[in-house]
């Protein structure tokens, strides 16, 4: 008899489970009882994500845009219907739906310069075929490549130096 609690769903510990019954209700023993052999999933069953999180600053300002635009169209349908009903607070109403268009594409842009400037400071090392490349060592040849060009005596050495 499996005793299930919500302790081990919690934790995602045994996510399907046969359960007879409570402990001492005699329904379970035998198998012949009402609720015999149920398959009950558990409250919380983990699951991988799909896609990896996205950066802190990169989320506080999607959210941000997004609380903007929502009060954006909301500032706009109120203004429609302001309009649609001759009232004096149309034009003010209007002039703020504008003023909220702006902002709210202020926002929208901020997200993605926001994630640009991310994955330029931090890469992206998500799968092998990356932009991102591993940084040389202190003026070491790449292996199978030519290496730096040295600064002193080089073809780009200023002529001063020369």
């Amino acid at each position: 008899m499996a005793v299930w609690t919500t302790d081990d769903a919690c934790r995602g510990v045994g996510s399907e489970r046969t359960v007879n019954g409570y402990e001492g209700d005699g329904a379970g023993a035998g198998g012949t009882g009402a609720g015999a052999d149920v398959v009950r999933r558990g409250l919380w069953v983990e699951e991988p994500a799909r896609r990896r999180r996205m950066p802190d600053p990169v989320r506080a300002s999607a959210v941000r845009a997004v609380l903007i635009v929502a009060v954006t169209l909301t500032l706009a349908t109120i203004a429609f219907y302001l309009t649609l009903a001759g009232s004096w607070p149309a034009l003010p109403m209007a002039l703020c739906a504008v003023a909220g268009t702006i902002v709210a594409t202020w926002g929208v842009l901020d997200v993605w310069i926001t994630r640009q400037a991310w994955i330029q400071r931090h890469g992206v090392l998500s799968v092998p075929s990356s932009t991102v490349r591993t940084r040389r060592g202190g003026g070491a040849a790449e292996p199978g490549g030519r290496g730096r060009i040295p600064r002193e005596g080089g073809p780009l050495a200023s002529p001063a130096r020369r």
